[in-house]
C-alpha cells in the first residue's frame, strides 16, 4: 500500500476538516442513496386527486429535492385499507378524514398529525335513495355504506335532523370499491357515499339525494395525516409536502389554461371529465390559500366538530376497549387547546407548516 504525503496546507485542511466533522459542522455530500425516503398513500376522492397530479407533474419531487428527501406517492384503491396500512407503519403519511384519523390510527395508539387541512366536504358526501325522494323514507331500509366511516357519521347526523336514529335502519358494510356495483343491484335501495362514486350513483335513473354534507359544513375534513414521531424527526417531510400542496393549489385554481389542464388530468384519473370534476369541486370547500386553512384549524368550530366526532366514535365503540368516555383520546389544536384527555393526545392539528406556506417561508 502506498501512502501519499500531504503538503503542509493539505495537512492543515485535513486536520481542520476532521475537527469540523467531529463537531458536526462539516460533512461529505450525501449521495442519492443516503436521502431519507418517505411514502404517503392516497385514494380517489376529489379533494385528494391533487396528490396524484402533483406526483405525476413532478411537483412533489421538486419539493422533496429542495429538502433533500425522497417522497413516494402511492395510490391505494380501498380507502380504509390505505389508513390501515398507514396505521401499521407501511406509510409515513396518508390522506384521510378527521373522523377516520381519530378512530383508526389515533385509537390504535399511533400518534398522528394533521399536517394539511386540505378542504371540508360541502356536499361531496351524501345519502341517496332509490325510488324515494325524502330523508324520512330511509326508515326501515337497509343502508349500504362504509361502516364506521364518515359516511356512517353523516347518516347518524342526518337521522338526528328528523328525530330518528340508527335503530330505524339497518347498516350494511360495503367497501367504497364495491359501492357503485352494489347500488346497481335491485336489492340495494339506499347508500351513503362520496364523490366521485356519488356522482356516478346519482346519474342512475330514479336516484335521489336526500341529505348531504352541506347540511353539516366543516364537520367532514379532508386531511394529509403524517406520523407525529416521523414529522418530529424529519421536519423536511412536513415542509416538502406542504410546499408541494400549495404549489398544486396555485396551479389548479382559476380559469387559466394551466389550471384547466391540471384539473383535466385530475378528472381523467378519477374517471370523469373537467366539467364533472369541477362540479365535484363546487361541493368541496377547498382551502386554496394556506392562510384560510390555518384560520380553520385554529377555529372554535374545528374543536367543536371533533367533540361531535368523538361522541359518535365512542357510541360506536371506535375509541378502543379501554375508552371510558368520548374524551378518552386527546385531540390537540394550535394554541394549546386540547379536546379530550390531555394525557393521551394521539391526534394533533398542526398549523405551523401551513403558516410557513402562508408567510412564504417554505
Amino acid at each position: 500500500m502506498t501512502f501519499q504525503r500531504l503538503s503542509l496546507p493539505s495537512r492543515l485542511f485535513a486536520i481542520l476538516a476532521a475537527l469540523l466533522f467531529a463537531m458536526g459542522l462539516f460533512s461529505a455530500p450525501a449521495s442519492a442513496a443516503d436521502k431519507p425516503k418517505f411514502r404517503v398513500a392516497w385514494s380517489i376522492y376529489v379533494g385528494w386527486m391533487p396528490w396524484d397530479y402533483g406526483a405525476n407533474a413532478g411537483i412533489v419531487k421538486k419539493w422533496a429535492d429542495k429538502y433533500g428527501i425522497d417522497i413516494e406517492v402511492v395510490q391505494i384503491n380501498d380507502y380504509i385499507e390505505s389508513i390501515n396500512q398507514y396505521t401499521a407503519g407501511a406509510f409515513d403519511g396518508c390522506v384521510m378524514t378527521n373522523m377516520d384519523a381519530l378512530t383508526i390510527p389515533a385509537a390504535g395508539g399511533v400518534d398522528s398529525t394533521a399536517l394539511i387541512v386540505g378542504d371540508f366536504s360541502n356536499g361531496n358526501d351524501a345519502i341517496v335513495l332509490k325510488g324515494k325522494d325524502k330523508l324520512a323514507d330511509i326508515k326501515g331500509q337497509r343502508v349500504n355504506l362504509v361502516e364506521l366511516s364518515v359516511s356512517h357519521y353523516l347518516l347518524a347526523r342526518a337521522l338526528e335532523t328528523i328525530g330518528s336514529s340508527e335503530r330505524d335502519v339497518t347498516v350494511v358494510n360495503t367497501s367504497d370499491a364495491d359501492m357503485v356495483a352494489a347500488y346497481a343491484s335491485d336489492e340495494v335501495t339506499a347508500v351513503v357515499t362520496w364523490n366521485p362514486l356519488l356522482s356516478e350513483i346519482l346519474a342512475t335513473p330514479d336516484s335521489h339525494k336526500v341529505f348531504d354534507s352541506s347540511r353539516i359544513p366543516g364537520e367532514i375534513m379532508d386531511l394529509m395525516v403524517v406520523n407525529t414521531a416521523t414529522l418530529k424527526a424529519h421536519p423536511a417531510l412536513g415542509k416538502a409536502l406542504t410546499g408541494a400542496w400549495y404549489e398544486i393549489m396555485r396551479t389548479m385554481s382559476g380559469d387559466g389554461a394551466k389550471a384547466k389542464e391540471a384539473r383535466s388530468a385530475m378528472a381523467s384519473a378519477s374517471g370523469t371529465d373537467l366539467a364533472g370534476f369541477d362540479a365535484q369541486l363546487a361541493t368541496t370547500r377547498m382551502f386554496y390559500q394556506p392562510a384560510d386553512a390555518v384560520a380553520f384549524a385554529k377555529s372554535a368550530e374545528a374543536a367543536k366538530t371533533m367533540e361531535h366526532v368523538a361522541r359518535f366514535s365512542f357510541d360506536h365503540g371506535l375509541l378502543g376497549e379501554g375508552a371510558a368516555d368520548a374524551g378518552f383520546i386527546g385531540v390537540a389544536f394550535p394554541g394549546g387547546k386540547v379536546v379530550g384527555d390531555e394525557g393521551n393526545v394521539k391526534l394533533r392539528f398542526n398549523a405551523d407548516y401551513m403558516a410557513l406556506a402562508a408567510e412564504g417561508k417554505l
